[in-house]
């Protein structure tokens, strides 16, 4: 079955960084554009970052535009999310998720997704 495994998530201070990965497994990960959604207490899950299949096209959430980078290494079905200058409005559940490259921006437009991994921003 397809699984997705986030790691990378902890404690941080703001203004530091963070780097989380996803693990892909039973799943033809180049032929899939991955997303990272962000979920905290009380809030819908939001748009974080989308990469198409080839890497070659990304797209960012205005809030983290500048910040954050999306990439990844289809050789060892893996995305990553590197997160520059935290924030404490940064704090939340990260999930990672692969879809098929339509309505890349939305939930809606992912089919598999991860656990999450908890992302928390001091002040």
């Amino acid at each position: 079955q397809v699984q997705l495994v986030e790691s990378g998530g902890g404690l941080v201070q703001a203004g530091y960084s963070l780097s989380l990965s996803c693990a892909a497994s039973g799943l033809a990960f180049s032929m899939y554009g991955m997303g990272w959604f962000r979920q905290a207490p009380g809030k819908e899950r939001e748009f974080v970052a989308t990469i198409s299949w080839t890497g070659a096209i990304t797209y960012y959430a205005d809030s983290v535009r500048g910040r954050f980078t999306i990439s990844r290494d289809n050789a060892k079905k893996t995305v990553y999310l590197q997160m520059n200058s935290l924030k404490p409005e940064d704090s939340a559940v990260y999930y990672c998720a692969a879809g098929d490259g339509s309505n890349s921006g939305t939930v809606a437009g992912y089919e598999y997704w991860g656990q999450g991994t908890q992302v928390t921003v001091s002040s």
